[in-house]
């Protein structure tokens, strides 16, 4: 077809465009940007709920736009109606603002380069569209669905490649006339790439997590533009990419075999490439089979995003996990460093994994417990009242009625250098601390405690009158020690074992029984720390607690 043909079945198909490539160009000016700075996307469809793989994504747009000091933006790639979902795009909103990943410009945010939504954006997609047709790289298709399906076939019967290309490409070099005799008979069409590519060529991609890697070039003629005139994703994205100026995209690794595809786009429309990182798949030990697998929102509670704020899980400490999985050297760095946060580190491709990421529900936890000791007592407090509003009023109203004692309570041995980690998310407070508000403790009748041993409550009452609550730590167990003795008790373990048959037990037999009664069970923050804020009173009401229930 020459030139001026191209020309006239462009404007017969697109007849009512008012802007062109070049008034595109000129409108979305390119950014100023310095060596090194980042311009990421994260681009979700409205066709489902969120999870922790599209978390992941977002957070790496998020985290490497920001130390570069470049921006992160959210496009909305709504192209494919037909799956989208009500109330869809809200959701995406509201997940990201809940999980604490704000960008700086985008759908709901503002800036220089929307509309940021791609059904929003058909014209634009169109007049490039229409650029390609007068180039020759892109014709109108006309096959029907039972003539591609027919097609499928044949290529399954004799093992070729599936798809639209070469010899099946059927409509690829229709004449103007045959087209228009198409149009005027009111045949469907769609707009395919007239791709230039030869696959027994090899196109090579580097890719800022993978690396180098090759592939057969792209020769398949794919939809550019679907039968209602709106684009396929391929397009959208290679477009909006450009137009935005975007520098990176980081996305999953499901989308590698897509690269000869668009790098192919970039080239055929005269755009500079972008930089793409894949990021690997997370995957986990399937409970019941052992296989590894990739993690699922229908069988793992751990993918949805929804989970996290029902289980009282700290966006920050998610967003730890998130920085452990995104790069490998990470969580060493953050267990050795108590005075930084996320901010000082800086993050790299390089440390990025190349292979699947097994998603580690053990290291999750001792993430969590690692950030809850680092906060203050009465930051755990205000964090875990505005929790239990939401999910347990009754809790919360006990929280607030005993404010107090329960700050004190979850400020025991934080200052040391190793503070205490026994609190993974906010509903751990509840059962971890129960001995705190007396409500809790005499409702619960020691059903922690999992131990079959009875206690000596005449002892433990005679060194109640003994107790002082106004010496240091250190005053108070050597004053214990005293006791422990003089009741036929070793001072310590140690001596304990060196002559067992001469003693009733040793002195930890003796804190043991008071941290049961007072506790009701036998693991606890320091044990001075809770007699001291319990007070004598409270004491003695538990140790006859336990003489009425236990014994």
């Amino acid at each position: 077809m020459r030139e001026e043909e191209r020309i006239e079945l462009a404007n017969i198909l697109f007849p009512n465009l008012e802007k062109a490539t070049e008034d595109y160009e000129n409108l979305y000016k390119p950014r100023e940007l310095s060596e090194g700075v980042m311009v990421t996307r994260y681009g979700p469809s409205p066709t489902g709920s969120v999870h922790l793989g599209n978390l992941l994504s977002a957070f790496c747009d998020m985290i490497y736009a920001r130390q570069s000091g470049g921006s992160f933006y959210l496009r909305i790639e709504d192209t494919d109606q037909k799956r989208a979902v009500e109330g869809g795009i809200e959701n995406i909103t509201s997940v990201l603002k809940g999980f604490k990943i704000t960008p700086n410009e985008g759908y709901g945010y503002g800036g220089e380069y929307g509309p940021y939504q791609q059904s929003k954006r058909t014209e634009i997609y169109q007049a490039y569209v229409k650029d390609l047709i007068e180039k020759g790289l892109a014709y109108p298709c006309f096959m029907s669905e039972e003539e591609q399906a027919q097609i499928k076939e044949e290529q399954a019967l004799i093992k070729t490649k599936i798809g639209i290309y070469g010899v099946y490409a059927v409509d690829r070099d229709l004449s103007l006339e045959e087209i228009k005799e198409k149009l005027t008979a009111g045949k469907d069409y769609v707009i395919r790439l007239k791709s230039p590519g030869n696959a027994k060529n090899t196109v090579e991609v580097v890719d800022c997590i993978k690396g180098k890697m090759k592939f057969p070039e792209h020769d398949m003629d794919t939809v550019l533009l679907k039968k209602d005139g709106t684009p396929t994703y391929h397009l959208a994205h290679a477009i909006d990419d450009h137009l935005m100026h975007t520098t990176h995209v980081i996305r999953g690794d499901e989308w590698v075999s897509s690269l000869p595809l668009h790098y192919q786009l970039f080239q055929v429309l005269g755009f500079e490439p972008v930089k793409y990182a894949h990021i690997a798949p997370l995957t986990i030990k399937d409970q019941e089979t052992g296989a590894v697998r990739k993690l699922s929102k229908r069988k793992d509670p751990w993918a949805g995003a929804k989970f996290y704020e029902e289980q009282g899980i700290p966006i920050d400490a998610l967003h730890l996990y998130l920085a452990t999985i995104a790069n490998t050297n990470f969580e060493e760095w953050y267990l050795q460093n108590q005075d930084k946060t996320i901010e000082d580190f800086t993050f790299s491709f390089e440390k990025m994994p190349v292979g699947g990421t097994s998603f580690d529900e053990a290291k999750f936890t001792n993430i969590c417990k690692t950030y809850f000791s680092r906060k203050s007592g009465e930051e755990v407090y205000e964090e875990t009242i505005q929790y239990a509003k939401k999910y347990d009023e009754e809790y919360a109203k006990l929280l607030e009625e005993n404010k107090d004692s329960m700050i004190k309570f979850l400020s025991i041995e934080k200052d040391g250098p190793r503070p205490r980690k026994d609190i993974a998310k906010y509903s751990d407070v509840k059962e971890e601390f129960s001995y705190a508000i007396d409500k809790e403790f005499f409702e619960e009748k020691y059903r922690k405690y999992d131990g079959d041993k009875t206690y000596d409550v005449n002892l433990i009452l005679e060194y109640l009158e003994e107790l002082d609550l106004t010496v240091s730590n250190e005053e108070w167990f050597n004053n214990i020690k005293s006791f422990a003795e003089k009741h036929g008790y070793a001072a310590s373990p140690k001596e304990y074992k060196k002559n067992p048959d001469s003693y009733k037990g040793h002195v930890g037999d003796l804190c043991e029984a008071i941290r049961v009664m007072v506790t009701g069970r036998t693991k606890s923050p320091d044990l001075y720390s809770i007699l001291k804020i319990l007070g004598k009173e409270s004491i003695r009401e538990r140790i006859s607690f336990y003489q009425e229930v236990v014994l």
